[in-house]
């Protein structure tokens, strides 16, 4: 494979983007939904790196063979969904065949509308490509059917009613494969586990071997990219696993490892904030109190 350009090709609009993709002008220079099969990609632009100035949301499934999810494969093979929001770093690579549809949305189209500011609680737009939505029959008939009311709505003469129906239909779009990412999560228990029981040796270890002196306090991202997964997935998939997101499980192992050094040394307290990464003990000390309902020093002292 040739090596990628460094710098993204910024895409400011959708009509731009079709004319990379070599397909029609728009039937709205804010919205789009196109025909995947339809695209095809200049020879040049191909494993290029680029920025869209809007959301895309692409369905699609290949023919030939099934959908990868992780390591292995599963089940609902009838097709994926992923989505990307504006200003994030996308690519192009030569690949099979897909079918399915591409949904191009401008942040202007939804401006005037709660879902501009609703649209930044869906946390799958930050996603990566290996955190695809895998849709099951049922799910794949309902997608395809809100994304064909879509294009009905874009192919008939635009009313003063046109936008607040299509706007519409994307919210109940994005709010389906909301209520399916967290079906999947539960579909992919035992793969979710796994991830779990890693996620736990990766901290342990993180602690044990004193990382904390040299690296500070373990982040989400660290710990995502250790993972293999993208922050926004980790914890929305621990959260519909255990009920807490990624930074709180850090904060529960840090507390773990702080109960250990509290009544298992001689450290004070500053020495326990340092151990463990912190810059000031009052962080810690902060931190200590709201998870434990008591303060360091008189947890020590209650063991003494």
């Amino acid at each position: 494979m040739e090596k990628k350009e460094n710098a993204p090709l910024k895409i400011a609009s959708i009509s731009e983007l079709h004319r990379l993709l070599q397909l029609p002008k728009p039937l709205h220079p804010l919205i789009s939904l196109v025909d995947n099969t339809e695209m095809s990609v200049n020879k040049e632009l191909l494993n290029r790196n680029f920025v869209l100035n809007f959301y895309k949301i692409s369905y699609k499934f290949s023919e030939n063979g099934k959908m990868g999810y992780g390591q292995g494969y599963y089940d609902f093979n009838e097709g994926g969904m992923m989505f990307t929001a504006p200003n994030q770093v996308l690519s192009t690579e030569e690949e099979a065949e897909y079918h399915g549809y591409t949904l191009l949305v401008h942040p202007d189209f939804i401006r005037s509308y709660p879902l501009a500011k609703n649209i930044k609680n869906f946390g799958f737009f930050s996603y990566d490509t290996n955190e695809a939505l895998h849709l099951s029959d049922k799910e794949k008939t309902v997608i395809v059917g809100l994304l064909h009311n879509i294009l009905g709505e874009l192919n008939t003469a635009i009313d003063e009613i046109s936008q607040d129906v299509i706007v519409s239909y994307i919210e109940v779009l994005l709010n389906y494969s909301n209520r399916f990412y967290k079906r999947q999560f539960i579909t992919r228990k035992s793969f979710n586990n796994d991830l779990l029981s890693k996620m736990e040796n990766v901290l342990d270890g993180y602690f044990n071997r004193q990382e904390t002196l040299t690296k500070g306090l373990p982040t989400v991202e660290f710990l995502a990219s250790e993972l293999n997964l993208s922050p926004h997935y980790l914890s929305d998939m621990l959260r519909n696993l255990t009920g807490q997101n990624a930074q709180q499980h850090i904060h529960e192992k840090l507390i773990e490892k702080a109960k250990e050094y509290l009544t298992t040394t001689n450290f004070s307290v500053a020495e326990v904030a340092y151990q463990l990464g912190f810059e000031h003990s009052q962080s810690f000390n902060k931190l200590f109190k709201k998870k434990m309902n008591t303060t360091p020093l008189s947890y020590k002292q209650s063991f003494n």
